[in-house]
């Protein structure tokens, strides 16, 4: 991988972490999801528009489904993420879902897009796997199963973050395509695909439309950062992905979890912060060994 591609996936990493520990500690739901979605129409419209004036008319086919379902993907895996920090700790379910889904995606790759990957860089993929499991708690998972409530909450945030990983994967596959081979831009992968979550927004949330001003107003910085910081961390995942194979970027995004160790035990007191350090330093050596 090069420096450069390296360089943007340790940036969208850092902000990655920054701004699912936002969601964590804004209780975020539907009409948060509605509302960042909305704002990022709004923030990203200047530079999205000048993208598309040029790119889109030129779209066949295979561009507009690439975007339509990677954002029909994008809206599920959300749900899938705030329903696992409502039921879970946010180093349970951040450390598995940022754990499986890249290392899926990256085995994704090898199969589907005919990439390769060297033995070192295999032994890479094994070191940031163990690093996954240590970060969620490693051994600590297990003997704190005998509390009831505890095992229960365990148990939701594996298989929360499990659903939230397959999801990673698939988006992950279909971006990759897309700015791949098709040659979307980055960011109209990212703005188009915003726009087409819309329309599977809107329904859960103007259930109870009176809320979504309530939500605005409690929440509004949240929402604001979060639309802000959320497309920018992917957008430079995206050009990484041009930059080097799909089957070295995906897991390299790991290193996201060195940050959610840190805060997440730190600021969320979720607690074995130990384990959970020495988890994050397997996965940067696995990532050095992906980068090498």
């Amino acid at each position: 991988m090069s420096p450069l591609a390296l360089s943007l996936v340790l940036v969208a990493a850092a902000l990655h972490a920054w701004w699912n520990l936002v969601i964590k500690q804004a209780q975020a739901d539907d009409r948060f999801v509605l509302l960042v979605a909305l704002s990022i129409l709004v923030l990203w419209a200047p530079v999205g528009v000048w993208v598309a004036w040029d790119s889109v008319p030129a779209w066949g086919w295979a561009q507009w489904v690439a975007v339509m379902a990677s954002g029909c993907v994008h809206v599920v895996y959300f749900r899938c993420l705030l329903r696992g920090y409502r039921e879970s700790d946010l180093t349970v379910v951040y450390p598995v879902a940022r754990g499986t889904g890249p290392l899926l995606a990256s085995a994704g790759a090898i199969v589907l897009l005919g990439e390769a990957i060297t033995a070192f860089g295999a032994a890479g993929v094994l070191a940031i796997t163990a690093g996954v499991f240590l970060v969620a708690g490693g051994p600590a998972l297990w003997r704190a199963t005998h509390d009831p409530a505890r095992r229960e909450r365990v148990r939701k945030g594996l298989a929360w973050g499990g659903a939230t990983g397959v999801l990673i994967c698939t988006y992950t596959l279909i971006d990759g395509y897309a700015v791949k081979v098709l040659l979307v831009s980055p960011l109209l992968v990212d703005y188009a695909g915003n726009l087409f979550r819309l329309p599977m927004l809107l329904p859960a949330a103007l259930r109870h439309p009176d809320g979504i001003g309530v939500v605005w107003r409690e929440k509004r910085r949240a929402i604001l950062f979060v639309a802000t910081v959320s497309p920018l961390a992917y957008i430079l995942v995206l050009y990484a992905m041009r930059l080097a194979p799909l089957s070295h970027v995906a897991p390299a995004r790991e290193v996201s979890m060195l940050f959610a160790a840190i805060v997440g035990g730190r600021l969320l007191g979720e607690g074995d912060r130990g384990p959970r350090i020495a988890g994050a330093a397997c996965i940067a050596l696995g990532v050095v060994a992906l980068a090498s």
